[in-house]
């Protein structure tokens, strides 16, 4: 798609995303770090907290060439609206994904016993 400067930008969704990925990164951070027994330094929450502007800037370039994810919402609404397969055979415990054909016979499988076999030698 082209870049189209009349498209709104997500911003409160944007922010959202990314003070819940700077939360689980800093919790994550401190964990990792007291079970280590190291030292926690202030460059690693410098770094997450810098990566704000990046991400927005990012997402908001995204969203002007009309890239948008589906929210957690949306994917529900799709999936419920798919329809759900029944399967043609009761009983027999197949999944849903309906009657499967036999596959053509190979040389590895047979209906009985070959008639190309040679007879045993008595």
């Amino acid at each position: 798609m082209a870049w189209d400067s009349t498209r709104k930008v997500p911003w409160r969704r944007l922010i959202r995303e990314w003070l819940i990925y700077v939360g689980i990164a800093g919790v994550g951070f401190v964990i990792y770090y007291l079970a280590k027994g190291k030292k926690l330094e202030i460059g690693l929450f410098a770094g997450l907290l810098s990566s704000g502007p990046m991400y927005l800037v990012f997402g908001g370039v995204l969203a002007k060439f009309g890239y948008q994810r589906k929210t957690m919402k949306d994917l529900r609404a799709a999936k419920a609206a798919q329809p759900v397969a029944v399967s043609a055979r009761s009983g027999s415990g197949g999944g849903a994904a309906g009657v499967r054909n036999r596959p053509a016979p190979t040389r590895r499988t047979s209906t009985g016993p070959s008639q190309h076999r040679k007879p045993k030698r008595r």
